[in-house]
């Protein structure tokens, strides 16, 4: 049986990711530079042979999924589908806010003077998540289990079946702490702050039930894009 190997994207760069406004289960469209650094990633990556292709069901990342495969050269012969398990954490009522006052607030709560305090110590995603829903008075933020649950068993799930398909290469748009908690629940030792840049891509393998980390944060497939693009204009 081949190796099935996800090819994990954050979604390109929107309104709020250029304001540093939260951005959970709210949604915003891409900007005019997001939309392009995902037409660079799909031309970087419209020679990969994918099976399957899936998104979120945020509209930054269906936009993001769309653009790189109509940039992909057998983009309408790929199945794509919407899992709603692998969308972004849910802020709750600290969702549209500037990051700065959540990311402000958050380590006060944990007992930290300063967010840079609590990301230099072995601060965890429990903890985090635990935070937010205290700090949620909507009561809309999700617990830890029902948290780690969905994002563990929607990329699972994404997985297996492509392996039940005989494995092969999978095209997954989602979210930058989204996809770093994805990266802790596989490895204990990856860090709560992954850095994950829009438009990079985060691989990792599955086999026989188990995930193994290929390559984090990962932008050489925008670079690849812009190259091939400069090309074509000579």
């Amino acid at each position: 049986m081949t190796e099935t190997t996800l090819y994990i994207v954050r979604h390109g760069k929107t309104m709020f990711n250029t304001i540093e406004r939260v951005q959970g289960w709210c949604d915003t469209p891409l900007t005019r530079e997001g939309k392009e650094g995902i037409r660079h990633l799909g031309r970087g990556l419209r020679e990969i042979e994918f099976a399957f292709a899936h998104s979120s069901d945020s509209g930054r990342a269906i936009e993001t999924a769309r653009t790189v495969l109509g940039e992909h050269l057998k983009g309408k012969e790929i199945p794509y589908s919407i899992d709603p398990r692998i969308r972004e954490w849910c802020f709750g009522s600290l969702e549209g806010g500037y990051d700065k006052e959540m990311w402000g607030v958050i380590p006060r709560v944990l007992n930290f003077k300063t967010p840079d305090e609590m990301f230099t110590t072995d601060v965890t995603f429990e903890q985090i998540a635990n935070a937010v829903y205290d700090l949620d008075t909507a009561g809309w933020a999700e617990t830890y289990q029902t948290l780690r649950e969905r994002v563990w068993n929607g990329f699972e799930d994404i997985a297996h079946h492509c392996e039940k398909h005989g494995g092969g290469n999978v095209l997954v748009v989602s979210h930058g702490l989204t996809i770093a908690f994805l990266l802790n629940l596989i490895d204990e030792k990856q860090p709560v702050r992954a850095g994950l840049k829009n438009g990079s891509v985060t691989k990792v393998s599955y086999q026989d039930g188990k995930f193994a980390i290929l390559g984090i944060n990962d932008v050489s497939y925008i670079e690849k894009g812009k190259e091939l693009t400069r090309d074509s204009f000579l």
